[in-house]
């Protein structure tokens, strides 16, 4: 089921959007000279945690200069918890616990925060999303810009030996890694944080209507102006970007999708995708090409994205359906939804 139809967003591959196309779809929104229209969108686009960020502010009392000045101050805080969570900035929080040698560190309480919610994540996965998953993450070097291959078997091993979420101790803003080679990778849950941040600071400044976009997140504020719904576009793996699969509607909602059409590499004529197991440290190799989850935090959909991606269809619905206002859609290989009993399926 291909969708053609006109969608208020849709959510795109996380790290494989072309910045020049969303820059020439939202340019017209961001000729900021006045507002004629009591609900006109004020929009802008930069390019944050390694993806393409879109914050679009509904301009319901007019005032386009306060629009912007919030656009701004979600950009800045987003660049500020990307010096927090960033495993490549020198000197970030999760720099300085995966350079510390089994040292404790001092963090920020946004960085205890998410950590503890990370490995609670990963407690609930029994590992299969695990934290400390960048020594594996290295190897395969699915960054963009990057020429991933496969690695060689002894240097998996070696780098399994490594990943263990129990090696991370939190005590109150003290970090501590039991096992020196270990090394922490949030990407699996930063940007939900992140985007529950940027709503919470929209709102206090009396934003009713918007809609925020971090790559494969999507956080939308209220519903549209006329209170209608937004329309929001789901991927259709490996297919052109934008060419979505289907369309839901969601008011005041977060919704976030993770497949294995976001990033990969064919060598030979084998596809190898990011989403690594990390029992084998070869990708996962299930059913599932992509998950969307639906929740009020996009903390919790970022990592449901994830873990339901690596239980399965079978497990990963128990699990969805267990929990109180989650929704989700898996969409295996042939291309088939598997919705859960909630998920607004047009």
């Amino acid at each position: 089921m291909n969708q053609k139809l006109k969608h208020d967003c849709y959510i795109p591959r996380k790290n494989s959007i072309i910045l020049s196309i969303l820059l020439s779809a939202v340019l017209p929104m961001i000729l900021l000279t006045g507002c004629t229209h009591t609900a006109e969108p004020v929009s802008q686009v930069g390019f944050y945690l390694d993806t393409v960020v879109q914050i679009t502010l509904y301009n319901t009392d007019g005032d386009s200069e306060s629009c912007i000045k919030n656009i701004q101050e979600c950009f800045t805080m987003i660049d500020d918890y990307e010096h927090l969570f960033s495993v490549t900035i020198e000197g970030s929080d999760i720099w300085n616990i995966n350079h510390s040698g089994g040292r404790g560190v001092v963090v920020s309480d946004d960085t205890a925060s998410l950590l503890q919610t990370a490995l609670y994540y990963s407690d609930l996965s029994g590992g299969r999303v695990d934290l400390t998953v960048l020594p594996l993450g290295r190897l395969w070097n699915f960054g963009s810009g990057t020429n991933p291959h496969v690695p060689d078997g002894d240097a998996i091993q070696e780098a399994l030996s490594h990943i263990d979420y129990h090696a991370v101790k939190l005590d109150g803003n003290v970090v501590t890694l039991t096992d020196p080679y270990a090394s922490i990778d949030l990407g699996f849950i930063a940007k939900g944080y992140i985007a529950d941040r940027l709503k919470e600071y929209l709102i206090s400044q009396g934003v009713e209507n918007a809609c925020i976009s971090l790559g494969g997140n999507l956080v939308t504020i209220g519903s549209k102006p006329d209170q209608t719904p937004y329309r929001i576009g789901i991927q259709k793996p490996f297919a052109d970007e934008g060419e979505t699969i289907t369309a839901i509607e969601v008011t005041d909602k977060s919704v976030v999708s993770s497949g294995i059409y976001e990033r990969y590499f064919y060598e030979g004529n084998t596809l190898y995708h990011h989403l690594l197991n990390t029992q084998t440290g070869y990708p996962e190799d299930n059913d599932i090409a992509g998950v969307t989850i639906i929740a009020s935090a996009s903390v919790d959909a970022d990592a449901l994205s994830t873990t339901c991606y690596f239980l399965g269809l079978d497990e990963g619905m128990t699990l969805i359906e267990s929990l109180d206002n989650t929704e989700a859609l898996f969409i295996t290989k042939d291309l088939h939804m598997h919705p859960s009993s909630g998920f607004p399926i047009p």
